[in-house]
């Protein structure tokens, strides 16, 4: 299980086991984590965990929220993560000997780290023009029924026409650092929600806002400089 190794002035104070989807760190008593100290906002950031990935977010606090030194708003987190609230540190520690879930993690850390190549790392051509009649957009897109399966496929660059797979409860794509989002398979269909970066992600040429959007049949996406469509699997 990853946990959050709390500290003050290299003296460490707790370790918090990740057990919980959402785990909220502030002020205020009623916190999972409870920072009493002015410099701390009553409810100053959440982690949110999905199987074996972890997301922070600052909550508009007042001072802030530092990963590795950087001003965040959502950052995803990797092993060995600092996280920095006033003068207290967190150290994010993923687990990785957690089975099934921890191989998906080891996977998406190799993934992140360049040893595997995800399809949102693709260098595009710059003369890659795309738009959505040339992938046969349907007027009106067909909703994912509960069950089916989808995919997404590479629209542009050196890769295109591959397909990824969206077997998994939740999917990354992107570029930590640049952009990050997350597509999550639920019982009613399938969900992208923007994770991490200053620019949000392309729906239909529309960019997204934070909460999670449902995507249709033939949808097109794009994350980090990638177009990739959507699509159901009958």
């Amino acid at each position: 299980m990853a946990k959050l190794i709390l500290s003050m002035d290299g003296l460490v104070l707790k370790e918090i086991p990740l057990n919980k989807e959402r785990l909220t760190i502030g002020r205020k008593p009623h916190n999972d984590i409870q920072i009493d100290n002015l410099a701390i906002s009553g409810e100053h950031a959440v982690v949110v965990t999905i199987l074996a990935d972890s997301f922070l977010e600052d909550l508009n606090s007042t001072n802030g929220t530092l990963v590795n030194g950087q001003p965040i708003k959502k950052h995803f987190l990797r092993n060995n993560d600092v996280i920095e609230l006033g003068k207290y540190k967190m150290k994010y520690m993923a687990d990785l000997q957690a089975g099934a879930a921890a191989s998906d993690f080891e996977k998406n850390a190799a993934i992140r780290s360049g040893s595997l190549r995800m399809p949102s790392e693709l260098q595009l051509e710059p003369t890659d023009r795309l738009t959505r009649s040339s992938v046969g957009v349907a007027s009106q897109p067909k909703p994912p029924a509960p069950g089916m399966m989808a995919a997404v496929q590479l629209l542009n660059g050196p890769n295109a026409g591959k397909e990824l797979d969206l077997t998994k409860t939740l999917t990354t794509l992107g570029k930590p650092g640049m952009q990050v989002a997350v597509i999550a398979r639920r019982p009613h269909g399938y969900f992208i929600t923007h994770v991490e970066g200053a620019q949000f992600p392309l729906l239909n040429g529309k960019s997204l806002d934070a909460q999670a959007h449902p995507l249709a049949d033939h949808d097109v996406i794009e994350i980090a400089g990638i177009k990739m469509a959507f699509f159901l699997k009958g």
